[in-house]
């Protein structure tokens, strides 16, 4: 009988589920993932988790929640560094640790510690400390880690080509107006959190871009021009991808999500909308948590569309879109 390694639909999950998804299952374990985020995994996540956490926090508690009596184990990777000479958000940094403390009857964390910012070595430790769950030799660990990564590299690719990521918005070139729709990836491609912002937004014939449908060297080099390097990742993938959606005349407007009480949030939407400002383009911010209302959050979309219509009819000549993605 094969064993059940539980895997919250959460944080993380939105960015690297394919590539864990392809590790375990060459390493034979069978996977169990938590449902889509719904209203009852929102409610157990925010009685389980301290308060001063912001809504994904909460949100994961609920998907864990959810596996914890289902699985043999549960998969939480210690997340600090994936990238050289920076670092992740300290709540992926404390997240399995967190989650221990705060929720009893669990079954045991894999917590493998990712921390890239000075070398590899560590990916290779934390592959081999995985695989030993399984009694994997680390040559079997590594061999199937290798598989997995060139298929979430292809994966990659698909994406950046305009193909549609886990849950997520194929970009669509012919919509009259283009929204970048910002923030952490969580957030964006939470349906239930976001209350289906995409789908309000295609309703009303705007299409959607993010910034995973970019590449990491465009993102990258859109920020080497500020004054202080961006020391979190995820943050440079944000505004480096806004800023070369906005300096390539890309996009008509900004919807940024925001997470209440997100610290890093605070700073990456003034760098954005600084910039926005400066270019003319509309940029707004949505502020979700538990409390949130979805009628509050048509109000704004609707507002905010509206706004475009108008300004659009003073415009003689429409962006051009789509090249610039696709071709990267």
């Amino acid at each position: 009988m094969k064993d059940k390694v539980g895997i919250p639909r959460g944080m993380f999950y939105y960015d690297y589920y394919i590539l864990w998804e392809n590790f375990f299952n060459n390493l034979g374990v069978e996977i169990v993932l938590s449902p889509e985020t719904n209203k009852d995994i929102l409610d157990k996540g925010v009685h389980a988790c301290v308060d001063e956490a912001c809504l994904p926090v909460k949100v994961f508690h609920g998907h864990v929640d959810y596996l914890k009596d289902r699985v043999d184990y549960i998969f939480i990777p210690k997340f600090i560094s994936v990238y050289r000479r920076e670092y992740c958000c300290p709540k992926h940094l404390g997240l399995p640790d967190m989650v221990r403390h705060s929720m009893k009857g669990l079954p045991e964390l894999i917590k493998p510690k990712v921390d890239l910012k000075k070398s590899n070595r560590d990916m290779k430790r934390a592959i081999i400390h995985t695989g030993k769950y399984f009694n994997k030799s680390a040559g079997a660990a590594i061999k199937a880690f290798n598989k997995a990564q060139n298929r979430f590299q292809r994966y990659m690719e698909s994406i950046r080509q305009g193909a549609m990521p886990i849950h997520g918005i194929k970009y669509d070139e012919y919509n009259p107006s283009q929204i970048l729709l910002l923030g952490h990836s969580y957030n964006i491609y939470d349906r239930y959190i976001n209350m289906g912002i995409v789908d309000k937004l295609r309703a009303n014939d705007a299409g959607v871009i993010t910034v995973e449908m970019l590449d990491t060297h465009t993102m990258r080099k859109h920020t080497s021009g500020l004054s202080k390097r961006i020391f979190w990742t995820h943050g440079q993938r944000i505004v480096g991808g806004a800023f070369a959606l906005m300096d390539e005349g890309l996009i008509d407007g900004i919807i940024y999500i925001s997470s209440f009480g997100c610290g890093m949030d605070s700073v990456l939407m003034e760098l954005t909308e600084r910039r926005a400002k400066k270019l003319g383009i509309p940029f707004t911010i949505l502020t979700i948590d538990e409390q949130t209302g979805e009628a509050g959050i048509n109000t704004r979309i609707e507002a905010f569309l509206d706004m475009l219509k108008w300004r659009s009819k003073d415009e003689d000549n429409l962006p051009t879109h789509g090249e610039y993605i696709h071709s990267r």
